[in-house]
């Protein structure tokens, strides 16, 4: 409930309302789109590449929004319109504002890799003592952050929001709408270099967050990444990781014939077992972030565990099928050199031939070409049996491969490719930046085996 009306909305943005009406109205909450306007809400008219919000302030009326936030105003507004120099600039101010008025914990949730895997087992586990609002999709930028933080309900207990960057300074604009209490770090990783310089940076660029939390709130974070040791000078910290000198560590480890791990979360004198529903190494770090964050909040061993079982994969986050014809992972959401080794680790505990298709890793800078060369020497030593790239620096990841490694020029030859090059029963991983749009290279293997016209 976003808790302030038009008015109110207009101090804060410090803009003019035009068309006001007689009786001052309670905002819900803030919308981009006009077509997911509801009675209540604020839509605010954005200005994107491909669009301008402008042009659907009365769609957006339309659909029963009370309020407009726009930075011109249309002849024939259908409602009351505030107007504003900037739109970005008072959305901020609007959220802050908002925040200021929440009376519930605010977890914050940021790092390189993993970061809405996290925010999905952290609210699975929480989920199972508390009602949870969490981040939906990808509404972790400076766009998408204000229609979280206004989407929270007056009946929620906890929020969970995921702050997700590629430049320096954005943090801090992000910090200073979500004011977190409590702030969790997955991991400092090889993600927006041509922005962020290097691991230094990326780890300064991720804890502006800091500038906007009280000194001694708590942080939990990756005890196993030595770029967030720094973090342990704080007062109140709570590491996780696979090493047992971290205070939520796992031991046990082990897979079942689908690869399904289940294992031990050890913390002090406890030992919670657990299992995961949802197939990936990279989950193991996951259940001891939802673990975690679980004991801060001093839920029970069951409550944990029963959250930790409950989460499944979102997306095309590393989600693993049959498709009657091979085991897909598809796994194109996204592509960073820490991300793509950990979803290859995992195909490499599979059985049977061992698949990978990647595409470019955008935003790396400088060394881009080094670090796919250096990818495809890691899938080798994986023993992965055949890798096929698709991309211009994705050349260099067949070249660090070596003997077995096959390229295309472009995705479509790499599709019409497909069924020549993958066999029944294969594992297959895709993955690739989401610039690179290869959800279309899944959808292709997810049709492989099927009867063709000609069959038929």
């Amino acid at each position: 409930m976003f808790d302030l009306t038009i008015s109110g909305a207009a101090a804060i943005c410090g803009g003019p309302v035009y068309g006001m009406p007689e009786k001052d109205t309670e905002l819900t909450r803030i919308v981009i789109d006009s077509r997911k306007a509801s009675p209540g809400s604020l839509f605010a008219a954005y200005k994107g590449e491909k669009t301008d919000g402008y042009y659907y302030i009365n769609a957006a009326f339309e659909n029963g929004a009370a309020c407009a936030l726009a930075e011109r105003l249309p002849e024939d507004a259908k409602g009351p319109v505030i107007v504003c120099e900037d739109v970005q600039e008072a959305l901020e101010r609007l959220t802050s504002a908002f925040r200021e008025k929440l009376r519930i914990p605010v977890f914050g949730i940021t790092g390189s890799v993993g970061k809405t895997t996290a925010k999905e087992m952290v609210s699975s586990v929480l989920g199972k003592h508390f009602r949870v609002h969490k981040t939906e999709g990808n509404q972790n930028n400076l766009i998408g952050l204000p229609l979280s933080v206004s989407s929270v309900q007056r009946e929620d207990e906890i929020a969970v929001l995921e702050l997700g960057i590629n430049h320096f300074g954005e943090m801090d604009r992000l910090g200073a709408m979500a004011k977190p209490d409590i702030m969790l770090f997955t991991r400092i990783g090889h993600a927006h270099l041509e922005y962020l310089g290097d691991l230094n940076g990326v780890f300064r660029a991720k804890t502006e967050v800091l500038a906007h939390m009280s000194p001694d709130a708590p942080l939990i974070f990756n005890g196993d990444d030595p770029y967030q040791q720094p973090l342990k000078s704080r007062q109140h910290t709570l590491t996780f990781g696979r090493g047992t000198d971290c205070d939520v560590c796992s031991e046990n480890i082990r897979s079942d014939e689908e690869g399904l791990l289940s294992f031990d979360i050890c913390y002090r004198s406890r030992r919670i077992p657990v299992s995961l529903s949802s197939f990936g190494d990279h989950l193991l770090y996951a259940a001891l972030e939802g673990a975690a964050a679980g004991i801060y909040f001093g839920l029970s061993d069951e409550e944990i565990a029963a959250g930790i079982a409950a989460y499944h994969t979102v997306g095309r986050r590393f989600a693993c099928r049959y498709t009657g014809f091979i085991r897909l992972i598809d796994d194109c959401y996204n592509a960073n050199p820490d991300s793509v080794m950990s979803s290859v680790s995992s195909l490499a505990e599979l059985p049977g031939r061992r698949v990978c298709i990647l595409g470019d890793m955008r935003e790396l800078g400088k060394g881009a070409a080094t670090m796919h060369e250096e990818v495809g020497a890691f899938i080798r030593e994986k023993g992965i049996d055949l890798l096929i790239c698709c991309g211009e620096y994705c050349r260099m990841t067949a070249a660090g491969f070596g003997s077995g490694a096959v390229t295309y020029s472009d995705k479509q030859e790499l599709i019409a490719a497909l069924p020549s090059q993958i066999r029944k029963e294969d594992a297959v991983l895709v993955k690739a930046s989401l610039a690179c749009d290869f959800a279309e290279v899944s959808n292709a293997l997810e049709k492989l085996g099927e009867p063709s016209e000609a069959d038929e």
